[in-house]
């Protein structure tokens, strides 16, 4: 069954549209990306899913159940986690409180340890207030704080943007591990080295919808797909 699947997707922010007919796939298990200019629609996109952009045609399903129905703030208990753009931190609340938030129960020892060996900077900083951490602690934190909800798909939205490069492999490692566990993830990156290192399949998106679809390998092969889209060159 495929973990996500949108078709032809359509939002507008007021009066303009910013989706014109969005159509990708998720399988389980699988890294992809969305790649393109500022502008196009990428994030739009994942808040479309979520339904925090109003959807004004097409559908979006995870795991074969329609998400036209579902409450965003429902959408974590079904194992669909999401690391949006900024990180979405709480910067007065401390690390240990960010970590929970939006936990029904008492968080699941195993998965807490498991994410202390990840990010052992986050158990040494757990009473210190979020607002205080770098930007890639922030990032460590966000990532943390969605593994704990255990999902099965998650949807990031620029994870790199901010960070010291030196921190950037790590988040990226993450990612990778993340990935090896089984998880889906949709990834949203403007780092096109760490798209195209990280992802099965790659869609290319321009003035709201999807124009191209590829593997990595076809991408780097194809240098001038990458510029005309991306406006980059590897």
């Amino acid at each position: 069954m495929t973990a996500l699947a949108i078709d032809d997707l359509k939002a507008n922010i007021g009066k303009v549209p910013v989706l014109r007919g969005v159509s990708l796939r998720v399988e389980p298990g699988e890294t992809v990306a969305l790649l393109g200019r500022n502008g196009v629609g990428k994030t739009s996109t994942l808040r479309a899913i979520l339904g925090l952009l109003k959807r004004t045609g097409g559908t979006a399903s995870y795991n074969g159940g329609n998400l036209e129905s579902v409450a965003p703030h429902k959408l974590a208990a079904l194992g669909l986690g999401y690391v949006p753009q900024g990180r979405g931190m709480f910067p007065l609340l401390t690390v240990k409180e960010n970590l929970t938030l939006g936990l029904t129960g008492t968080p699941d020892p195993e998965i807490i340890a498991d994410v202390f060996r990840r990010f052992p900077r986050l158990e040494e900083r757990l009473s210190q207030p979020a607002g205080t951490l770098s930007g890639g602690e922030q990032q460590m934190l966000a990532l943390a704080r969605c593994l704990v909800m255990k999902p099965s798909l998650i949807m990031l939205d620029e994870p790199t943007e901010g960070i010291m490069p030196k921190l950037v492999s790590q988040i990226r490692h993450e990612i990778d591990e993340i990935a090896k566990r089984g998880i889906s993830v949709l990834l949203v990156e403007q780092n096109l080295r760490t798209a195209l290192r990280l992802a099965n399949r790659v869609y290319l998106m321009e003035r709201g919808t999807i124009v191209h679809e590829a593997t990595p390998a076809a991408l780097r092969a194809d240098p001038s797909t990458i510029h005309r889209y991306l406006g980059v060159s590897l």
